[in-house]
């Protein structure tokens, strides 16, 4: 029993890892694909989703409400 328990407790430690580090790689790619890139702009961000993000139109539109793009 204390084996399992041992077990659970790795487990559960192992799947708490911090997030990976953005490299800034997302954040390249609308200024590379958009000239005039503005995120606050709703039909530049949710276009920039799809393209660099691969987002739906519903995510991505989610996404950019939150990043404050209207």
């Amino acid at each position: 029993m204390r084996v399992v328990a041992i077990i659970l407790v790795a487990l559960m430690t192992a799947a708490c890892e911090p997030e990976q580090d953005v490299t800034g790689s997302t954040a390249a790619c609308p200024v590379r694909n958009y000239s005039s890139y503005n995120p606050r702009d709703m039909n530049q961000c949710v276009s920039a989703c799809k393209a660099c993000d691969r987002g739906t139109t519903v995510t991505c539109t989610t996404s950019c409400t939150l990043k404050g793009a209207r």
